[in-house]
């Protein structure tokens, strides 16, 4: 069995365990499951100028998704602040279902995602050529691409088919393909890019270690303005840094 086979079967075994158990955590991992597919499509339709790295990308990105589920059923201190939060509040019945998916969104994105280009790209940046660099970013921005051509099938195939399940109604954050696609992607992507290049190009481990847990603060506060801050909190969870920095927000 391939690995990519072997990743996604391990997801679908996972989302059954939960759905048979009421556990809320599937919410993301269903979503998370279609991204992965679609991303593995995106490599066997030749999108990527390094379909190899790309394929890498996607695995190190679910061991640190993985990694968090075992830390947080363990008790682990280590668990990230922004991945502990999520599962918390996707284990409240009260928790919206765009909420529950919208946090998982957050921490595997602002948080899991700065972790996995720093340790890729850390080891070998200095040596890559400038064409190379570029095509690492270009074939990050195509990832997102396909996160967000999936999103706008979310909705459909798993917010509201969970919201009927729970008997519940999930007006609180609007339309996910507005927050999802044209808000959180587009906005966040810039911020997770260069986070994980000021780690790489910091000056000496200590201070690249602080920019990594830095990383976790800013997913935490982006949980505070979701579930704390009222309708301008929620509005305004997925701009990108600088505009949250000027608004004081964070």
């Amino acid at each position: 069995m391939s690995r990519d086979i072997q990743l996604t079967t391990r997801m679908a075994e996972q989302i059954g365990l939960w759905d048979r158990c009421g556990d809320r955590r599937a919410i993301f991992l269903n979503c998370y499951a279609r991204m992965t597919g679609n991303m593995f499509a995106a490599v066997q339709a030749g999108r990527f100028h390094d379909p190899l790295w790309v394929t890498d990308l996607i695995h190190n990105f679910a061991a640190y998704y993985f990694q968090a589920i075992a830390a947080y059923e363990s008790a682990d201190p280590r668990l990230p602040t922004s991945w502990r939060a999520a599962f918390d509040c996707a284990g409240r019945a009260e928790t919206p279902v765009v909420v529950s998916l919208l946090l998982g969104v957050n921490a595997h994105i602002n948080y899991d995602l700065v972790q996995v280009l720093a340790d890729m790209l850390g080891p070998v940046w200095r040596d890559l050529a400038p064409q190379t660099r570029h095509e690492r970013y270009a074939d990050y921005t195509i990832v997102n691409a396909v996160i967000a051509e999936t999103i706008d099938r979310v909705q459909d195939e798993v917010v509201e088919p969970y919201a009927r399940l729970m008997q519940a109604l999930d007006v609180v954050c609007g339309p996910l393909d507005e927050w999802c696609a044209a808000r959180l992607l587009k906005g966040w992507r810039a911020d997770v890019w260069s986070q994980a290049l000021a780690i790489i190009e910091a000056p000496d481990l200590p201070t690249g270690l602080a920019l990594r847990r830095r990383a976790d603060d800013l997913a935490l506060a982006r949980v505070s303005l979701l579930l704390d801050r009222g309708e301008l909190g929620a509005r305004v969870f997925g701009y990108p840094l600088r505009w949250l920095a000027r608004l004081r927000l964070i």
